[in-house]
């Protein structure tokens, strides 16, 4: 397999069954009827390893990484199912969408020293392999992808499996699992063309991953909580509340959300979904876990962006002038996203605040801006406007920067579009025009995932 042919073959994949990723509603399949024949085709590889199943509106992506990360640091020896013969640590998988940068970080499994993407002599085979049965079907990109993921694991023999919903819950592709443990991190208006423009429709459409007899923890109730007691009664299944949990175990051994390396004020509420949930699973699965194994866990859970190659969660891609990025991109997460970039400014000393910012069409607008920072306090006391950069990623689903220009004026932000509101161009013509170093500015990156994807691409160029 040459770099060439791998290339042509994931071109396939993105051309011939459009991500949603990409291409918005166009991509959107919804059921498990085709990830089930799929599913059966390749050998129901799902059946052959144990999963954790993580749904919910924001906060799903760092949730999965932190216990994934947690779970690769429990010894065979104290899991009650494990082959004890085996000295190591726990065989970890991981899925998660969407990619930033390389399609593979969407498929990785623990190694010693971190979490290794799929291969991509894997991905090429795979593709090869089934291309027939995919069209056959008519697959949709995400049943490939999970299909793909599955197979992995079941291959490299994963103890464990961490799945993230790729949209919605009850008829998401990953929902033909039957997981040991749920975790719904929080519900949020989003996505709302396909799952509700209810908070109560969506975590109805939330609640579809909780299954028969399967704990289930809730790691915000979103004034929805009766909607997630009434499935798990239906289904006999027990429900934790994350916010009324003690979480004494770790607790005393020291989890504290300011030793993240996963960095963002929504981290302060995934960590006590992350220690829920792993209280839970290590009650059903392991034996008496020692003060040394709860040590070591959170270690993981602290390092778990290190561990696991997790970006774009708050995370600083230069120091000056100091650029942030995020990849929070509705009203639910920009509720504590744009007060974080408010605080940081502030208390960061900073003269100027800068934001690069674009969004995809399909996205409430009029919400996130209640939420976005427009006026804002400098280090010297005077209230200044924030400036936006107005930009437009690759691919279908962008906004226009020039349309999006003139709906945030309409709102009263300041801004404009430069380079044709292209993200690698704005970012040149941008960083030319400051003064380096020791200049008053703090800029922040975000709006959408591929606003992110495309600035972590420029700067991590920029770096080599």
């Amino acid at each position: 397999m040459t770099e060439q042919e791998y290339c042509k073959e994931i071109d396939y994949i993105f051309n011939r069954f459009p991500s949603f990723q990409k291409v918005g509603a166009g991509a959107y399949k919804p059921g498990i009827e085709g990830m089930a024949a799929l599913a059966e085709v390749v050998g129901n590889p799902q059946e052959r390893f144990r999963t954790i199943h993580i749904a919910g509106t924001n906060g799903k992506g760092s949730t999965s990484h932190m216990l994934a990360a947690a779970l690769a640091a429990l010894p065979r020896s104290a899991v009650k199912w494990s082959v004890v013969e085996k000295p190591d640590n726990l065989k970890v998988g991981l899925y998660t969408s969407p990619h930033l940068v390389d399609f593979r970080e969407r498929i990785k499994v623990s190694a010693p020293g971190g979490f290794e993407m799929v291969p991509k002599e894997f991905v090429y085979d795979f593709i090869v392999k089934y291309k027939s049965k995919f069209e056959k079907i008519g697959t949709s990109f995400f049943e490939i992808t999970t299909a793909m993921a599955f197979a992995w694991f079941a291959h490299c023999g994963v103890d464990v499996a961490v799945v993230e919903c790729g949209l919605g819950g009850r008829l998401d592709s990953t929902n033909i699992i039957v997981p040991q443990l749920s975790v719904i991190t929080n519900i949020g208006l989003d996505h709302c063309d396909f799952l509700g423009a209810t908070y109560e429709s969506i975590a109805y459409e939330k609640a579809g991953i909780i299954k028969r007899g399967v704990p289930v923890v809730i790691g915000e109730e979103s004034g929805v909580g009766d909607v997630f007691r009434q499935k798990s009664s239906a289904c006999d299944a027990p429900i934790i509340f994350a916010e009324e949990y003690d979480g004494k175990a770790f607790k005393a051994e020291g989890l504290d959300c300011d030793k993240l390396d996963l960095k963002g004020n929504c981290q302060e509420k995934n960590i006590k979904t992350v220690a829920a949930a792993l209280e839970i699973w290590m009650q059903d699965n392991c034996i008496s876990p020692t003060d040394e194994i709860y040590k070591d866990i959170v270690g993981a859970v602290h390092n778990a962006a290190k561990i696991t190659g997790l970006r774009g969660r708050w995370e600083r891609l230069a120091s000056e002038p100091y650029i942030v990025c995020d990849t929070g991109h509705n009203s639910h997460g920009f509720k504590l996203l744009g007060n974080q970039i408010k605080e940081s400014f502030t208390n960061g000393g900073y003269e100027r605040l800068t934001m690069i910012f674009g969004v995809v069409a399909d996205k409430d607008l009029d919400s996130i801006s209640e939420y976005l920072p427009n006026k804002v306090s400098n280090s010297k006391g005077e209230v200044c406007d924030a400036f936006y950069y107005f930009v437009n990623a690759r691919g279908t689903r962008a906004l226009p920067a020039g349309k999006l220009r003139e709906k945030m004026s309409a709102m009263g932000f300041s801004g404009e579009v430069i380079a044709d509101g292209n993200i690698e161009r704005t970012l040149k013509e941008y960083l030319d025009t400051i003064k380096l170093p020791g200049n008053g500015d703090m800029v922040f990156i975000g709006g959408s995932t591929f606003v992110v994807a495309e600035a972590l691409q420029f700067f991590d160029k920029k770096k080599k």
